[in-house]
């Protein structure tokens, strides 16, 4: 008999054929920087972490007793979510914002990235979003092959949507169906918008019948505690995003809710039907222990209260800190991130071989150890020397016990307690004075 090879099994597989949508679509930038972040840690660098935006602080104790109490649930939910959650989330909102709900009118999901993924999916219409953006808007549109217009912003300004930009891309084509995004207080940015912006930016919306997604997911670590959701002003053409992944430091719990006025029912009803297609409802312990989070308390609002603290003053350092090297950087009201401009020492970079955003950051990873992200994964263009950092590698279980030990905030609090926050900003601002 013939000798005879054994099959190739690689000619036997299909072959690729890929979707064009995400042919080349690199895995999130975020994500990305955390597990190279976490390579040269085991590699033996010591590395800073400020690329990664998860909450430091814990989930608090009421809300980790409660998922105790729950992990017998087992059974399949319905789709929108637990009565009792979407119960929880109206009342949520009517003692935060002032605003009337019905548990009907809550969509709960694995995380309000899945029900942004959802809504341009059942949305036909273009995604407008402002330039720098939440690194997964874009993305999500190009995957479901949904155009995407990117609005112009300015630091003057805060880096946000204002009713010029909106008029500007929408006014050649005004009755064009779009999902604007707006987030506040943002990621990347710390912008939070005033009730006067937000007013302005509703009547532009109103113009052009723009749907608007208000993306409020660290509306809960504003640091004044006084949010002001979009909705309380565009009421009929708004849905609240929000969760518990910030706020209340649940990010791996993957839970959020979208809140939708009754005149977008059809838009909520598409997304539902969608969903028990696809991931059918959410964990039964985790929607069971959520509840917690959205009915307040005594001790969820101390929690809230010691970690806007905290965040505050690490955004005030972290201000100073890089405005005292020569960057430029917009108010930083909320949340826990800083995107400064090293536009003004261009120069002086550009003789190091840095003239755009991915080499900055890439040369501050390799020669301080501090990770960060390009401006230009967010939407701003690449010659721009911006970057977008996380000023949360810290223990925030330790800080919140030492206020409540009453430990006096101020700067020696913040190096005893988020020293690779301190350390990391001060070799950034070292390193670009160089």
């Amino acid at each position: 008999m013939p000798d005879t090879e054994a099959p190739d099994l690689m000619s036997l597989s299909p072959t690729i054929q890929l979707s064009l949508n995400v042919r080349g679509l690199p895995v999130s930038a975020t994500l990305a920087i955390n597990e190279r972040s976490a390579a040269l840690k085991a590699a033996g660098r010591e590395v800073k972490k400020l690329g990664l935006g998860q909450s430091p602080f814990p989930v608090p104790k009421v809300m980790q007793r409660a998922l105790e109490r729950n992990t017998h649930q087992k059974d399949y939910l319905p789709v929108q979510g637990l009565p009792a959650l979407r119960e929880s989330i109206c009342g949520y909102l009517e003692r935060t914002q002032g605003l009337d709900f019905d548990p009907e009118d809550i969509l709960v999901g694995p995380g309000t990235k899945e029900l942004m993924f959802l809504v341009q999916l059942a949305y036909y219409g273009d995604l407008v979003i402002p330039t720098p953006s939440w690194v997964s808007y874009a993305p999500q549109a190009q995957i479901l092959g949904r155009p995407v217009t990117w609005l112009p912003t300015d630091i003057e300004t805060g880096l946000g949507v204002t009713p010029a930009a909106i008029d500007r891309v929408c006014a050649h084509d005004p009755q064009r169906p779009r999902l604007l995004i707006l987030n506040s207080p943002g990621n990347p940015t710390g912008t939070a918008y005033t009730r006067e912006s937000l007013t302005a930016i509703a009547e532009a919306a109103k113009r052009y019948r723009m749907l608007l997604l208000s993306d409020e997911i660290y509306g809960g670590v504003q640091f004044d505690g006084r949010h002001l959701s979009a909705a309380r002003i565009y009421r009929g053409g708004t849905i609240i995003s929000d969760g518990i992944s910030k706020w209340a430091g649940a990010g791996g719990w993957r839970l959020g809710f979208f809140a939708f006025p009754k005149a977008l029912s059809w838009l909520k009803d598409a997304m539902a039907s969608v969903a028990s297609e696809t991931y059918t409802s959410v964990s039964a312990p985790i929607q069971h222990a959520a509840i917690t989070a959205f009915e307040g308390g005594p001790e969820m609002e101390l929690y809230l209260d010691r970690s806007r603290k905290v965040l505050a003053a690490l955004a005030g350092f972290v201000t100073a800190r890089l405005e005292d090297a020569g960057a430029l950087v917009n108010p930083i009201r909320g949340g826990f991130y800083a995107f400064p401009n090293f536009d003004p020492l261009r120069e002086r970079l550009a003789g190091r071989g840095i003239e755009d955003s991915q080499t900055l950051c890439e040369r501050m990873l390799e020669e301080t150890g501090v990770a960060t992200l390009p401006g230009a994964a967010f939407g701003r263009p690449p010659h721009e020397l911006s970057l977008r950092l996380a000023f949360v590698d810290f223990d925030g279980q330790a800080a919140l016990d030492a206020l409540a030990e009453g430990e006096t905030l101020d700067e020696a609090f913040l190096r005893r307690h988020a020293p690779h926050v301190t350390g990391g900003i001060e070799a950034m601002a070292r390193w670009v004075a160089d």
